[in-house]
């Protein structure tokens, strides 16, 4: 996880010209999540743990929507980011640099509900390590409680030697902001470039290659297996809710 950590740590400054507006994401996904977590978990659900917040763009929505959220990411530079945006919204979120492979570990205390969204799951570059993950989740969330994670769809994904995806590209003051990304596929595994390029106009534009995200392409089935293994019940994965496939499951009473 340590190239995981390195490329987050360097794409933080920019991790917002990701999104058209990362600010109307946040509000958007907050809505949907809030749903989600109404529907398959009750109202019983007021605490929440983000075991990978990265700028905040899920624990500052729900936030908002009310719950009472600890975050915690592997990047410390993602975490002082997502702490400065929750201060400018006077949100109190309790930020804390933790891998999330160790977040029991770390805490030692249980939650309502464990989330880990935006595809964090498949830094996990083996199903022993993800179930290990689960296991940490599970013992986080107190009985009846549950984990909600969202991940590409690795399901229909056609694998490749490389593939080239466009992000956006963002007008400023002086000039725009071009952002793409830059797969390249070994098996089972896709190692990504992101790319950022701030283009004033003039001969020479200054880029910045951000190296490290490596990823698993893991299918939903397997993660349902994984999860289902490490203890929670009624896993499902839901589809076209969310902008990724989410896959939820429950903590059982005994």
């Amino acid at each position: 996880m340590e190239m995981t950590e390195q490329y987050y740590n360097h794409l933080s400054p920019h991790y917002k010209h990701i999104y058209q507006d990362w600010n109307a994401s946040v509000k958007r996904q907050a809505v949907i999540l809030n749903a989600l977590i109404r529907e398959n978990f009750g109202d019983g659900v007021k605490s929440i743990l983000d075991a990978a917040c990265g700028i905040g763009t899920q624990a500052i929505g729900l936030a908002e929507q009310g719950y009472r959220l600890t975050a915690s990411d592997i990047s410390a530079s993602e975490i002082e980011e997502a702490r400065q945006e929750a201060g400018k919204r006077k949100l109190e979120i309790d930020f804390e640099v933790v891998d999330m492979r160790f977040v029991w570990n770390h805490f030692g205390r249980q939650f309502d509900l464990v989330i880990a969204c935006d595809n964090a799951i498949p830094h996990l570059l083996t199903d022993e390590d993800i179930l290990a993950t689960f296991e940490q989740f599970f013992q986080c969330v107190r009985p009846n409680g549950g984990c909600l994670i969202s991940v590409r769809d690795y399901d229909h994904l056609e694998h490749g030697e490389t593939k080239l995806y466009p992000r956006q590209v963002h007008q400023t003051n002086d000039g725009q902001i071009l952002l793409f990304d830059y797969w390249q596929f070994e098996g089972d595994y896709y190692d990504m470039t992101t790319y950022v390029i701030e283009d004033k106009g003039e001969p020479l534009a200054t880029t910045h290659v951000i190296q490290g995200g490596r990823y698993y392409c893991i299918t939903t089935e397997k993660l349902e297996h994984l999860m289902s293994k490490a203890g929670f019940d009624n896993v499902k994965t839901i589809h076209d809710r969310f902008f990724q496939p989410v896959i939820v499951g429950i903590k059982p009473l005994d």
